[in-house]
């Protein structure tokens, strides 16, 4: 039995090495790796809508019947230019009125002033009396009073009257109409809706890990979607304090710096935040090693097709992706997956990209 079983094991041990051989020569394994070059932008990147810093909803401090509205949604309309007209018959008729009310006053003022003067005179000669005199310059303070208070009439008047005429506080675009000519309003009613040219801004969506990443004035670079090749500098000016109820997210208001003609109101655009300069380097944060305490990366020598681990310090993060300060050079092949399956010195094969 024992020389039956020497004999068997002598004829297993060649063949479990024969089977252990070509493992040893199997080739080193691939990685997916990426070649980093200088960049001053996050690959990450939102779409917003162009919109107005400023836009208000503009009413009759009265109420009237719209007789004119001279523009249209879509307008472009210069400042002080007419948007639309109340019917003046009501107001014209209480300035009339106003106007009648201080010639009244105007008359009454002066027949008092001429009895004051006349008291006086007799007093003076010392055929009257003082208490005449008094009664005089007491009808005269009335008089006064009540001609100034008719003028306080006929400016009110006169303001109502040219508040019938609805301007254009600065130049912007009419976007929305809510009246109509003929139509009664109350006073306040909004008949339109002004955005401002002057400032315009791109509205973004973030969530919630976007929002606390995001600070402001953070600069991010605002392309067209219609035609990426022109684009704009924008400034993150504030984010809303309330998440949208449906979405949970969170808006975003970029200003957008001199921007061109074509950033038009509600044209799309592709909205980039920027990092740091051109010269920077931007990894994916899942090729980063331990990224909160000891920074470092895989980096592959192709001379000797091995990787070393290379630390490195980290700046701005957004995202899935995160900004490298110093530790890496342009040109430099860094392991992107499979990075916690490796070691330093370890061979590898050729490069593969997602």
């Amino acid at each position: 039995m024992m020389r039956w079983t020497f004999l068997i094991l002598a004829f297993a041990v060649p063949a479990a090495a024969e089977e252990a051989a070509p493992a040893a020569d199997a080739p080193p394994r691939p990685v997916v790796s990426e070649i980093v070059a200088p960049s001053g932008e996050l690959a990450v990147s939102f779409i917003g809508t162009v919109a107005a810093k400023v836009e208000v909803d503009l009413g009759f401090p009265m109420g009237g019947t719209i007789a004119a509205r001279p523009v249209e949604r879509g307008d472009v309309v210069a400042r002080d230019e007419i948007l639309a007209r109340l019917d003046p018959e009501v107001l014209e008729a209480d300035l009339r009125t106003a106007d009648a009310g201080i010639a009244v006053a105007t008359a009454q003022r002066n027949s008092a002033r001429d009895a004051r003067d006349r008291a006086r005179e007799l007093v003076v000669r010392g055929v009257g009396a003082q208490t005449r005199l008094d009664d005089a310059e007491r009808a005269l303070v009335a008089a006064d009073a009540r001609l100034e208070q008719a003028e306080a009439a006929q400016a009110r008047a006169a303001d109502m009257r040219a508040l019938a005429t609805l301007k254009a506080p600065w130049d912007g675009v009419v976007t929305t109409i809510y009246q109509e000519p003929g139509a009664s309003l109350s006073a306040g009613q909004p008949v339109l809706q002004l955005s401002g040219t002057a400032e315009r801004e791109i509205v973004i969506d973030l969530s919630e890990e976007d929002a606390a990443a995001a600070r402001n004035g953070q600069e991010f670079v605002a392309r067209l979607v219609a035609n990426s090749a022109v684009s704009v500098r924008a400034i993150l000016d504030r984010i809303d304090p309330v998440a949208e109820r449906n979405t949970r997210t969170r808006r975003a208001h970029l200003i957008l710096q001199a921007p061109p003609a074509a950033f038009r109101l509600g044209a799309l655009a592709n909205v980039t935040p920027v990092v740091g300069e051109k010269s920077s380097i931007v990894l994916p944060m899942g090729a980063v090693l331990d990224p909160d305490a000891a920074p470092a990366v895989w980096v592959v020598d192709r001379a000797a097709n091995s990787v070393r681990r290379a630390p490195v310090a980290l700046g701005v993060r957004f995202r899935d992706f995160v900004l490298v300060t110093s530790g890496l050079r342009p040109g430099d092949e860094v392991v992107t997956r499979g990075i916690h399956s490796l070691q330093d010195g370890q061979l590898v094969g050729p490069r593969i990209t997602e």
